[in-house]
């Protein structure tokens, strides 16, 4: 027998947690945070829950025997298959049997210890058992054969599977997208999906709604633009482990005076993923870069580390030089405005999704406060990381799987919907219930 149960991912954005039962085997695939339930009982970042009874006591970890290190029972899954390394994937493995190994691409690996030195106790991962692969590896597990592919995603390293099981393959697409800087991935990915002739497809459809039609190459064209335009600093706010977004504003550098001044735990990751294959990871000696080193009385090992890899400037630095610098700042970053008191002709650009809860809601309200003080503009240039609706629905209509279960969207039924006719059976999942193959 072969059956998938969703213990997450489901009306909701992130927090994918499958747990897929095929003859003798059991894999989850990923085992993700979400988000948005966490924020009911834990608002705010700070606040996160002591151990994992207290998640499983209010539903945002599956009842289920056999997975948590407090647990004396055997572990009663084989293994957990991440297909990249966002929190809303990944963020729960720290709760699960260390006997129970954790499969992941290298590159993932490498961000999820970059991460877990950088970032506070409660979002540290602390996984001891994982396996890791490369595009073209076949990995063995109970029964299975189980094939990474890499996809397109808004951080390296990321992965769609194929799943060979009895009833035939099934298909996990994780997250990915065909408008970043490297389509060939996702496109490789459904070739070699088409190929298996699937049984199913487990299929994100996160863009359902607000879907925004753009590219990076797009986003560089843009930022030159901005670049020649100002005539103080620029400040922006992005995802610090989006490469692909680094390496857009590092190449609309080029033809400007500027340098671009990211912070500590960019630069952190960046020298970690330096010696990844197969990557284009700005190089902290070479392209042009600066490192904020801000204003505290203690800094961490890591920090002292890494501000010796490269030249770091602080507030008062960038204050004198604002016509030269592009300043890529974290939320807590802005009170610096106090010391770096931005010129006339000064800009802010967001480089990332718009706020989309309460939580965030609160920080951009503040944000347009600094804002309004400093008299910055704020221009919105951003890509998603996620298909569009309409390559969402070639993609499937190439890969031609007999069953599709839509995840990782608040939208299931707009998706149904819209993919109609494309495929023979598309099934609204509920939380906890099996489905048989």
């Amino acid at each position: 027998m072969v059956s998938l149960t969703f213990h997450g991912g489901v009306d909701e954005i992130g927090g994918n947690k499958i747990l897929l039962k095929a003859d003798d085997t059991s894999l989850m695939l990923d085992f993700g945070l979400s988000f948005n339930k966490k924020r009911q009982y834990y608002p705010g970042l700070t606040q996160s829950p002591n151990k994992a009874e207290d998640l499983i006591e209010l539903g945002l970890l599956p009842k289920l025997n056999g997975l948590y290190e407090f647990d004396e029972s055997e572990k009663s899954i084989d293994g957990v298959l991440l297909s990249h390394s966002h929190l809303d994937h990944s963020g729960y493995i720290k709760y699960l049997k260390n006997s129970i190994p954790v499969y992941c691409g290298k590159t993932t690996k490498i961000i999820l210890d970059a991460l877990d030195d950088i970032t506070s106790h409660s979002f540290k991962i602390n996984h001891k058992n994982f396996n890791t692969f490369r595009t073209g590896n076949i990995l063995k597990i109970g029964s299975l054969d189980v094939e990474p592919i890499h996809v397109d995603h808004s951080i390296p390293g990321s992965y769609g599977y194929i799943i060979h099981t009895s009833k035939g393959a099934i298909i996990y697409t994780g997250d990915f997208r065909l408008h970043g800087n490297r389509p060939d991935l996702t496109e490789d990915f459904i070739n070699k999906s088409k190929e298996t002739k699937p049984q199913v497809m487990i299929s994100e459809g996160t863009n359902m709604v607000g879907a925004t039609v753009s590219s990076e190459k797009e986003i560089k064209t843009k930022l030159s633009t901005l670049f020649s335009e100002s005539k103080g600093i620029i400040i922006t706010q992005f995802n610090k482990g989006d490469i692909d977004r680094l390496n857009s504003f590092i190449d609309a550098t080029k033809h400007t005076s500027r340098k671009l001044v990211i912070n500590t735990k960019q630069a952190y990751l960046l020298d970690k993923l330096k010696n990844a294959d197969n990557l284009n990871v700005p190089n902290l000696d070479e392209d042009n870069l600066l490192i904020y080193k801000r204003e505290k009385k203690r800094y961490q090992t890591w920090e002292k580390n890494i501000l010796n890899k490269a030249e770091s400037v602080g507030p008062k630095d960038i204050s004198k030089k604002q016509k030269n610098l592009i300043l890529i700042t974290q939320f807590y970053d802005l009170k610096d405005l106090v010391s770096i008191k931005p010129e006339p002709g000064s800009c802010f650009i967001l480089s990332a999704s718009e706020p989309f809860n309460e939580e965030m809601k609160i920080e951009f309200d503040s944000l347009i406060n600094w804002l309004d003080m400093y008299g910055l503009p704020q221009y919105q240039l951003h890509v998603s990381g996620h298909i569009m609706p309409q390559q969402l629905r070639q993609s499937i209509e190439t890969i031609k799987p007999k069953h599709v279960f839509p995840i990782h969207t608040e939208h299931a039924k707009l998706f149904k919907n819209f993919m109609r006719n494309s495929v023979d059976k598309i099934t609204i999942v509920k939380q906890n219930q099996k489905y048989k193959i």
